[in-house]
């Protein structure tokens, strides 16, 4: 039986909410091993002068715990 761990974190890129995701997984991966999952639980924007500059998204990230 395997335990998993559910980590939520944000991250952000100036091109698009699934570079924000590429951008989030990568990064924890660094640090997080046995990644099996993520979930985008929320996207939103940043908006300068009526133009999107920022997608952000927050994840909740599964990992296996051993």
């Amino acid at each position: 039986m395997a335990v998993l761990k559910v980590l939520e974190i944000m991250s952000n890129s100036s091109k698009s909410w699934e570079d924000a995701t590429q951008n989030a997984i990568k990064k924890a991966s660094k640090s997080v091993k046995d990644i099996r999952s993520a979930f985008v639980q929320s996207q939103s924007v940043v908006v300068k002068e009526g133009e999107v500059t920022e997608y952000r998204v927050t994840l909740k990230v599964t990992f296996e715990v051993k």
